[in-house]
């Protein structure tokens, strides 16, 4: 059987971590849903300025809208909108077979309003409305603004990707902010049914920035290197499990609402020294996702081993992260140094993408 779908017999949902239009009119995004059940689309301003930059389909509308006076990130809107819209078309029905809990795209609001609560939420009202699509995620960093403004969107009934989350304090921040825009929701009177919030826990970065301190540190610390991402995560699905399937989202459960499914994000190994699905095969379990860049998806398809992974082990990752924390590494402080990193390229690569259509 295809790995990919035996993934899904796990509760795990794999989407796509990536967004063209030539993965959408050459039918490579129909066929992944079709025959390898991917089940959802991530996007960020990288990828958007690949598909761009190097995107044949681009080229007649990019000319077109640079003789509007239109400015250079309407004219970027313009011509991601209506991609992110096929998307959910084509994800619609997986979306509306689910009851809501599968099927979504996601579209990242602008780096630069990192550190703006208002901006942020003034911003994902307007992608939301733009898109006008129920399976629509609006993207937003994991940032102390960014926090305060996915608790307002999740009220205002937005469904949310929230992004950049590098340790379990900011994994933990975030799933404050759900329950309290769902509170809120629903103390005004509020659906909070419909509402769906993703967190996603960046991976492959962990490893590149602790390996390095690691090493640093030498002797018996060389030991610990590849292990600290896998071990995040499962630390972290235990606190999501306590989290919402405890009393704390006892009463928000009764009333219809989901939790907040943790998203295994940056996925694709870094290291060649390791397994090209060192972050897929130990982190399967159900309530969760996992988005995988192209080749991560075709490694998983081709060779993937397959089995109830995410809850094992616990034990190991408790004391991968006691015997980091004797060697003197902050986990917190690697969290924040790469969230920090994170909002640099997403703006690097966001003002990339704005000289293109300027």
């Amino acid at each position: 059987m295809n790995p990919l779908l035996q993934v899904s017999q796990h509760g795990q949902q794999i989407w796509l971590d990536n967004l063209s239009r030539t993965l959408l009119r050459d039918g490579h995004l129909a066929r992944f849903i079709a025959e390898d059940g991917v089940a959802g689309v991530t996007t960020n301003p990288a990828i958007f300025h690949k598909a761009i930059a190097g995107g044949r389909y681009y080229e007649d509308e990019l000319a077109a809208l640079k003789k509007t006076p239109l400015s250079a990130e309407a004219r970027y809107e313009a011509l991601v909108i209506p991609d992110v819209q096929q998307a959910c078309d084509l994800l619609l029905p997986q979306y509306r077979q689910s009851g809501g809990r599968t099927g979504y795209v996601s579209l990242e609001v602008s780096p630069a309003l990192a550190h703006d609560a208002a901006g942020t939420l003034a911003a994902g009202l307007r992608l939301k409305a733009a898109v006008d699509r129920p399976n629509v995620l609006i993207k937003v960093p994991a940032t102390g603004a960014g926090i305060d403004a996915i608790a307002q969107l999740i009220e205002a009934g937005v469904s949310v990707n929230v992004t950049l989350i590098f340790s379990l304090a900011q994994a933990d921040a975030v799933a404050q902010a759900d329950l309290r825009g769902l509170e809120r929701r629903h103390a005004a009177g509020g659906d909070v049914r419909p509402i769906m919030s993703v967190a996603s826990l960046f991976l492959s970065r962990l490893d590149t920035l602790i390996d390095t301190q690691l090493e640093e540190l030498g002797g018996e610390a060389l030991s610990l290197r590849g292990k600290s991402a896998v071990a995040t995560a499962k630390l972290a699905y235990q606190r999501y499990c306590e989290r919402f399937h405890g009393e704390e989202f006892a009463t928000l459960r009764d009333l219809g609402a989901r939790p907040q499914f943790l998203l295994w994000a940056s996925t694709g190994t870094k290291n060649p020294a390791y397994s090209d699905l060192l972050y897929v095969e130990a982190l399967i379990g159900t309530e969760t996702i996992n988005t995988l860049p192209d080749g991560t998806l075709d490694a998983l398809r081709d060779h993937g081993r397959v089995e109830a992974s995410l809850a094992a082990d616990v034990d190991k990752a408790a004391a991968q992260y006691a015997a980091l924390e004797r060697h003197g590494i902050d986990l917190e402080r690697v969290g924040e140094r790469l969230q920090h990193e994170g909002l640099q390229q997403f703006e690097q690569a966001f003002a990339a993408l704005l000289q293109l259509t300027a």
